[in-house]
């Protein structure tokens, strides 16, 4: 059985984080989700999250694509996490293939290697965020 891991803050769910994950459910078995906590948010969003972790939680084990989260314990380190659930896989959007998520993370591909993790993108939806959104609400 083949596990993944993928992070992040999943804040107001729409339709691109279902995308996201639906296509993490093809490549796995199980999808774990790593939740950025509302402090770590804040610190690197420079604005708290519009959900609590507790909501944030609830909306993504309620949308049937995943079957743990788990809180980020890391914050900008997210090792420790990632080792906690021992995935085969890490999924992340292709919007990170320009940007060096090595560094964002805080690993290297010999990591990876030595942990026996493949690194996989996936197209990101483009069209929806949770940015967006937001931006859409202090517009209208």
């Amino acid at each position: 059985m083949s596990r993944l891991y993928t992070g992040g803050t999943f804040d107001l769910f729409h339709f691109g984080h279902m995308n996201f994950l639906s296509q993490c459910n093809v490549l796995a078995d199980e999808i774990i989700v790593g939740l950025n906590t509302d402090d770590f948010v804040l610190e690197y969003k420079g604005e708290s999250p519009a959900l609590s972790f507790e909501e944030r939680k609830r909306a993504l084990l309620s949308c049937g694509l995943v079957d743990d989260v788990i809180k980020n314990i890391g914050g900008k380190d997210s090792k420790p996490t990632i080792l906690e659930v021992d995935p085969d896989i890490i999924c992340i959007g292709d919007d990170w293939a320009k940007r060096d998520y090595y560094s964002q993370m805080g690993f290297t591909q010999e990591w990876l290697d030595k942990n026996r993790i493949v690194l996989c993108y996936v197209p990101y939806c483009k069209s929806i965020s949770s940015t967006e959104i937001k931006r859409r609400i202090k517009n209208s």
